[in-house]
């Protein structure tokens, strides 16, 4: 009787540890999804991906981010955005003014994440697409020296928000966007009472962080991808445009893309 006694007040936390990518992992504020199919390896890269709006951490595993993150070593991490009214799914504010302070979220998130899976900390990149490509570039504004590299697809800085030494250090940042992409276009639009954001002033800031030149040092175009990257002129970190035919959406390749230049820094 005293073994089920006790078996059954452990019985709570045991479930409550057992989390993944199906059963959230929860925090205070929120809670995250994550995978570790290598949880035996010590010191693993760690990809924090940011979902886009309408969405959950729990819809990211499959598909690239699986095959080219998760599956090659990398523990990937997909926090949760605040709950839409009515609806299962997530969005993210990416903006200040947000009923959440989500920098501060993703960042507790990580926190709690290390204490499951072995990460190392100099290897946690930041991805998101459309709304969680703009929480992307705010988690470069914001906390861009606990990073070592950033992705976004589709979204860019939203305003209002503080520009002020943002990036906060010079950060190494691949942008990808589509030129057919009128959802969220280069320009941004104004959606109530905030916007968008602008691609180019985005990368204007990053390139300002960097201490770049204005014009890039090289221009690749590819078959998929035409690539503009600002590197050698840079007076730290590094930059990477990449505009694609597509609308609005993760095109193929995007995550091969975004693993060798996290790789190549």
């Amino acid at each position: 009787m005293k073994f089920l006694i006790v078996l059954l007040l452990t019985l709570p936390t045991l479930a409550s540890a057992e989390c993944g990518p199906d059963a959230p992992c929860e925090i205070d504020g929120g809670s995250y999804h994550m995978i570790d199919a290598d949880g035996g390896k010590v010191g693993k890269p760690a990809l924090v991906f940011l979902h886009g709006h309408n969405a959950t951490g729990q819809m990211i595993f499959r598909g690239g981010i699986k095959a080219d993150f998760a599956d090659t070593g990398y523990v990937v991490i997909a926090p949760n955005g605040t709950p839409i009214d009515g609806r299962q799914t997530r969005r993210w504010a990416g903006r200040e003014g947000g009923e959440r302070d989500d920098v501060d979220f993703v960042l507790n998130v990580i926190e709690d994440a290390q204490t499951r899976a072995s990460i190392d900390p100099a290897r946690i990149y930041v991805a998101g697409f459309s709304a969680g490509g703009s929480m992307a570039w705010l988690m470069a504004c914001k906390a861009a020296e606990q990073f070592a590299g950033f992705a976004s697809v589709s979204g860019a800085l939203r305003q209002p928000n503080d520009t002020t030494d943002c990036p906060s250090t010079p950060v190494r940042f691949l942008h990808i966007h589509g030129f057919g992409d009128n959802q969220v276009p280069f320009e941004g639009r104004t959606i109530r009472d905030w916007h968008q954001g602008s691609v180019w002033d985005s990368l204007r800031l990053a390139r300002t962080a960097n201490q770049c030149r204005s014009h890039p040092d090289t221009i690749d175009v590819g078959a998929r991808f035409r690539c503009r990257d600002w590197n050698d002129s840079c007076g730290a970190g590094a930059i990477k445009f990449c505009e694609h035919d597509g609308g609005h959406g993760l095109p193929r390749g995007w995550t091969m893309l975004a693993r060798d230049w996290f790789e190549a820094g």
